[in-house]
């Protein structure tokens, strides 16, 4: 047998000592960064994402990823709410209604987004809605009460995450006009006021917020870099997505903004956690607007379509896309099909829907003071062939809300939809995942925060006694303790002991020790009666 040669047998050497260093050597790679996409689409049942594709022609980007499904039950009722839905899927915890990162019992439970920003995590949120509505909100706070905006809101602000784009800028101001129409269908300035008076755009415009902050799609289309970014591009929520081209055209789609955090996010040494919700297909739903569901639905698919081509190119994103609830009971056949249902083609159930230039709301939204415009306002909800006993319902309408339940009652009994009802419902819904650790199967919605904290390598349990009620755990050390509400709309827990005087406002990320500000990496939650705050020195 021939003589190996010296310098083969030195390179079989280096290699065996190569694979034999410990992990924290030179000769390891470095890890690869680990992201997370968790995708909500509020309040859509099945069939409105088979009627969807069909409306499309061609199939979703989520039927790509199909891999199980999901259980939606809250902690007390079969039927969830969005507030305790939001809170099983960032906690880990079963809770009840209106509850917002909240227990059962009313204790603030840390989220899987702030573990991840604790464990050092970019993190962003996307909504379409306001961003302190339910589910992002729920991701981003602590409340008792879902309808807290003005909480909400602060404590987002003072939350320090990376990314959040959405509307909810009405919110952020101490006093802000929009303008509704009240049941009479006339325009009219509701005035939305935040409670405590705090400007909080001033706050994350500040050069000490070190947010980037812009208001429009072109703003968001024109930001680049790698900091810190805030979009707030309407007072309450964004237009629908079939709406928005000819109504509200400087506000971004949920793709585009989706695309701009993850770009953001993605320059995280780390990694990052992103929550993106379609919103409105819930709204859409609570009217029982076949045409705003669909809209919503396809702009939603859009946006899944934007995370999956960064994971495909990434490696080392999970994307998970998932509803937190039914909502309407929708079905492609109603009791007109009874009968007829085996010789119903496509186009009967999408043909009628075509029509529509609008949603429901986009179109009365075009309706004159005097109604003189009704014919036109009706067609572009694709009612445009109306017989006269159907015109004469419309034109009796008392306002435009009745208007509105006439024109989505007429589309379904032409697309032969059915609605059962205007609220959520309580079915499993589709998972979809996509990426590794990404979950599959029929799993409970706490399982999922889980799953994207086993991926972050970073465990739940272990921020479980977070927070502490400050009252009694001060008091156990031997402080003086009380919640000073002179101030009803911005209490504090006041402690002290000896010379030392520490100071705890509400919703905000620190406290004053003698008047000096120390930071805290998590916001001071007072609700139900009870000041909580995480504490270490």
């Amino acid at each position: 047998m021939k003589r190996i040669k010296p310098v083969l047998i030195i390179l079989i050497l280096l290699s065996l000592l190569a694979f034999s260093f410990p992990s924290g050597c030179g000769f390891a790679a470095n890890p690869a960064k680990k992201n997370v996409i968790f995708m909500i689409m509020d309040g859509t049942n099945s069939d409105i994402v088979t009627l969807s594709r069909w409306y499309k022609g061609a199939g979703l980007n989520l039927d790509k990823i199909l891999v199980g499904g999901v259980r939606t039950y809250s902690g007390e009722s079969a039927i969830t709410d969005s507030a305790a839905a939001g809170t099983a899927m960032a906690t880990g915890v079963k809770t009840r209604a209106d509850h917002i990162g909240m227990s059962k019992e009313g204790k603030p439970v840390l989220t899987v987004l702030e573990a991840a920003k604790l464990s050092g995590y970019a993190t962003g949120i996307v909504s379409t809605s306001p961003v302190q509505h339910a589910t992002p909100a729920a991701f981003t706070s602590h409340v008792i009460d879902r309808d807290e905006f003005g909480d909400i809101g602060e404590q987002q602000v003072y939350q320090n995450l990376d990314v959040i784009l959405g509307g909810g800028a009405a919110w952020l101001k101490p006093k802000s006009k929009n303008k509704v129409k009240n049941d009479d269908g006339m325009l009219k300035t509701k005035q939305i006021s935040r409670e405590d008076g705090e400007n909080l755009l001033s706050i994350i415009k500040s050069s000490k917020s070190l947010y980037s902050f812009t208001a429009s799609r072109e703003g968001l289309s024109n930001s680049r870099g790698d900091g810190k970014l805030w979009g707030a591009f309407a007072e309450e929520d964004l237009a629908y997505d079939i709406d928005r081209k000819a109504l509200k055209p400087n506000e971004p789609t949920l793709a585009e903004m989706t695309k701009a955090a993850i770009e953001r996010l993605s320059a995280s040494k780390k990694g990052f956690f992103l929550m993106v919700e379609g919103s409105k297909v819930d709204w859409a739903a609570h009217k029982n607007d076949p045409v705003g569901m669909i809209s919503e639905v396809l702009s939603f698919d859009k946006a899944v379509g934007e995370a999956l081509e960064f994971a495909e190119r990434d490696g080392n994103t999970m994307v998970v896309a998932v509803t937190d609830h039914g909502n309407s009971g929708l079905t492609l056949g109603n009791v007109d099909t009874d009968k007829n249902y085996k010789n119903q083609p496509r186009d009967h159930f999408v043909g009628p829907l075509k029509k529509a230039e609008y949603t429901v709301k986009g179109a009365t939204s075009l309706l004159k003071d005097d109604r003189s415009n009704l014919k036109e306002v009706l067609s572009s909800y694709g009612l445009g062939d109306l017989n006269k006993k159907e015109y004469c319902v419309m034109k009796d309408a008392k306002d435009v809300s009745d208007l509105e339940d006439e024109m989505v009652k007429l589309m379904a009994k032409r697309a032969n939809l059915g609605f059962s009802t205007h609220g959520h419902t309580g079915e499993d819904v589709f998972l979809y995942g996509f990426g590794p650790g990404k979950p599959s199967g029929l799993i409970e919605n706490i399982e999922l925060p889980r799953v994207f904290a086993r991926y972050l390598e970073f465990s739940l349990e272990s921020f479980s006694d977070w927070y502490v009620d400050g009252e009694k755990f001060f008091k156990e050390k031997g402080y003086k303790v009380i919640i000073d509400k002179r101030d009803r709309d911005n209490p504090e827990l006041v402690v002290s002991r000896g010379e030392e005087g520490l100071r705890f406002p509400e919703n905000k990320n620190y406290y004053l020790r003698n008047g000096e500000r120390v930071e805290l990496r998590s916001v001071n939650v007072y609700s139900g009666g009870r000041f909580y705050v995480h504490w270490e020195r």
